[in-house]
């Protein structure tokens, strides 16, 4: 891995620790998974959130604007358990 990308990695990790509160009030939770070469971050989200109806939703407006604001370079964050 380049030093560019376990820094952007490690910048990921910091703001999913920052959202993780807020899902595990729900009852859920969210795991990093991987940084893709095309800057698409990876994640599985567990517990509630792995299973609510509003997921989706939580993860693009929620997890994927706060990583996109921190880290501008990052084109989107995908969830390994909601593809479809």
């Amino acid at each position: 891995m380049t030093e560019q990308k376990e820094t952007t990695v490690k910048k990921v990790q910091n703001v999913i620790e920052q959202v993780r509160p807020f899902l595990q009030q729900d009852g859920g939770d969210i795991t990093f998974i991987e940084l893709t070469d095309d800057n698409v971050v990876m994640v599985e989200l567990t517990g509630a959130c792995g299973s609510c109806p509003y997921s989706t939703m939580t993860l693009k407006n929620g997890v994927e604007t706060a990583i996109k604001k921190a880290i501008p370079e990052i084109k989107s964050v995908e969830a390994v358990n909601l593809r479809r």
